[in-house]
């Protein structure tokens, strides 16, 4: 089976979102072709991305001549032109990109990137926002939704889990939650050890850091316990 890591990407539009996702790629090892209609832009990242070329992802010509068709993969990191990008991701979808990433900056717009052909909608600002919301209320370190109603938090346990081997602390029927994984706050050798995976044996001390999944009402309400 191929790397996935391998098989190229085409970035259309390469505003602060697309440049640096375009730049992790190619950092990565991924062969990326860049696109926006701006010059200066397209000037500014010559020599950082090895592929990058004014033109309007507008026009389903241009985007023939350049082998957009050709990609498995593409991108539309397109800004405040909601337009250009509902047109650019149609066009894509013509072409036969089987792999459809869209940007969007409203619910209207992911409602409509949807319907004219994108696999997968994400919005930068939006899930931001509510990550750090959640960052800032209750004692969860780091947020990740990994769907509509489910999450990964990190944390650190309360109380009255410390002490005991996780199968004793009835997490699931108490909190709804289940740990994955500890990075313990006691070094080895005088040096941190990092996140491995935790077992019906793992012994939890304060100052652990855990990673915590479940539905999101349930880790919020694990991580404000005391």
């Amino acid at each position: 089976m191929a790397d996935i890591r391998s098989e190229p990407v085409v970035v259309i539009g390469l505003g602060r979102f697309g440049s640096a996702l375009a730049l992790e790629l190619v950092k990565r090892g991924t062969e990326v072709l860049g696109i926006d209609h701006r010059p200066k832009v397209v000037q500014s990242l010559v020599g950082q991305i090895p592929h990058v070329i004014t033109a309007d992802s507008t026009d389903i010509e241009a985007l023939r001549q350049l082998g957009v068709g050709e990609f498995d993969r593409a991108v539309v990191a397109i800004g405040t032109d909601v337009q250009a990008s509902i047109l650019t991701t149609s066009l894509l979808s013509e072409l036969g990109i089987s792999d459809i990433w869209a940007k969007a900056v409203s619910g209207q717009h992911r409602n409509i990137l949807t319907r004219v052909g994108a696999h997968h909608v994400i919005a930068p600002e939006h899930d931001m926002g509510e990550r750090t919301a959640h960052l800032l209320t209750g004692r969860i370190l780091d947020y990740v939704e990994v769907d509509a109603d489910f999450a990964v938090i990190k944390t650190k346990p309360p109380h009255d889990v410390v002490g005991m081997p996780l199968r004793e602390s009835r997490l699931r029927s108490r909190w709804g939650v289940t740990v994955v994984a500890v990075k313990p706050e006691a070094t080895v050798g005088g040096r941190q050890t990092g996140f491995t995976h935790a077992t019906p044996d793992t012994v939890l001390t304060y100052g652990d850091l855990i990673l915590v999944v479940g539905q999101i009402d349930n880790v919020e309400r694990f991580a404000a316990a005391e």
